[in-house]
């Protein structure tokens, strides 16, 4: 009886621990400590003088997401939008920012950038 308690219980933790992989796998998890009830503050800019295109490694998750849409946000003159599965930022500027400042916010959250165009 005791062996039968034992075997259920290990199978209801591989359960529990593949279907957290899966949502890990599919980036709905919160896999560095958030999830998908982090908000990201959106950001107006008046007038768009300049959009660049940049490829980021290493977001996983809607946490890693609002990590990124958050720290180029608090540039002055910049607003993004960053795409999880095609692991984007559109970055908008109302002035012109070097694209060494916005690898450094990108960076500093934790996160490589592979290019930016």
């Amino acid at each position: 009886m005791a062996d039968v308690i034992i075997i259920v219980i290990l199978i209801i933790l591989i359960i529990i621990g593949i279907s957290s992989t899966i949502k890990h796998f599919k980036g709905e998890g919160g896999c560095c400590g958030g999830g998908s009830s982090v908000k990201v503050k959106r950001k107006k800019l008046k007038q768009v003088v300049k959009q660049r295109t940049v490829i980021i490694e290493g977001m996983t998750c809607e946490h890693c997401k609002a990590r990124v849409e958050s720290r180029l946000n608090e540039l002055d003159g910049v607003s993004a939008k960053v795409n999880l599965k095609r692991k984007t930022a559109v970055v908008s500027m109302e002035k012109d920012v070097q694209d060494e400042v916005i690898k450094k916010a990108i960076e500093n959250a934790g996160y490589e950038v592979v290019e930016i165009e």
